[in-house]
């Protein structure tokens, strides 16, 4: 007998040793590159630090001992005052509620347009399949530009507030999401789709029957992940002048001594906040797409 896939010798037979001395030749081939793809880095690093050093006005090493400082001193003045610290979370919580707001209102506006531009730059989904290169540009450009530069070129148009976050973010989000949602889209079955196609369905319909079914677990795991990260942006932005509870946190630290106490208050406060956010939406997101 002939084993063809090992040649037309007769008598040759498929032997496990030589796929696994293969397969170990492999593995140890990868290492050898990974390790030089890391020490190139390193030594690149290494190299890069001096002129790093020669262009950091304090300079890292002369300042390395005493990066410990200022925390060490808000911590001090904290502690001394520790007992309104609840005072002041109560007092900070209604800028935390519009923290909140400016996450959830721009995940939700970003999620909505995702979802629509995820299925158009999907091949294989795709109304218009010619114009898939421009769908995904237009996402990779959301996702490039950073938030924070969007709010500062807003704030010159429409002044601070939150408007201003809730566009910047949920321009970001849109990006970050449609290209999650479309990778997701692509693994989807297409036979639900082409069933639907076959009885005369819209594009509209089968997005909306044949595709959103398999996808919507995955896409609100996302959408609840990206959630999370929203809520730390609507913070740092409040420093740009955006409002909500990274505005108060701004205000704190530029008075300086004294309101050692309230810096303290609001990261306790915000710390606990997505603390509970990241069980909640871990929570979810197991049920959605474990069941459990």
């Amino acid at each position: 007998m002939v084993d063809l896939s090992f040649g037309p010798e007769p008598g040759r037979r498929w032997n496990a040793s030589d796929r696994t001395e293969a397969y170990l030749i492999l593995t140890r081939r990868r290492r050898v590159y990974s390790l030089a793809i890391l020490g190139l880095v390193a030594l690149l690093l290494v190299a890069g630090f001096p002129l790093a050093e020669a262009r950091n006005a304090g300079g890292f090493l002369r300042g390395l001992p005493h990066v410990f400082d200022f925390p060490a001193e808000i911590l001090a003045e904290a502690w001394t005052g520790r007992a309104a610290i609840p005072g002041l979370m109560a007092e900070h919580f209604p800028a935390l509620i519009e923290t909140l707001n400016i996450a959830a209102v721009s995940t939700l506006i970003g999620a909505l347009l995702a979802g629509v531009l995820a299925p158009l730059s999907t091949r294989g989904l795709a109304r218009f399949p010619l114009l898939i290169p421009v769908f995904r540009r237009s996402l990779d450009i959301a996702r490039a530009v950073p938030d924070v530069v969007i709010a500062l070129v807003l704030i010159f148009v429409m002044g601070g507030g939150p408007i201003p976050a809730v566009i910047a973010i949920a321009f970001h989000t849109t990006g970050a999401l449609g290209k999650l949602f479309s990778e997701v889209a692509e693994n989807a079955n297409l036979k639900p789709i082409e069933g639907l196609t076959s009885v005369g369905a819209t594009w509209t319909q089968r997005m909306a029957f044949g595709l959103l079914p398999q996808v919507a677990p995955n896409w609100l795991s996302y959408a609840l992940m990206r959630f999370e990260i929203n809520v730390r942006a609507s913070a740092i932005l409040g420093f740009v002048g955006q409002g909500g509870i990274g505005y108060d946190l701004k205000i704190a630290l530029q008075w300086g001594q004294g309101r050692y106490d309230q810096v303290v208050a609001i990261f306790l406060l915000l710390f606990l906040t997505i603390v509970a956010i990241d069980r909640l939406s871990d929570s979810l997101r197991r049920r959605l797409t474990e069941g459990a």
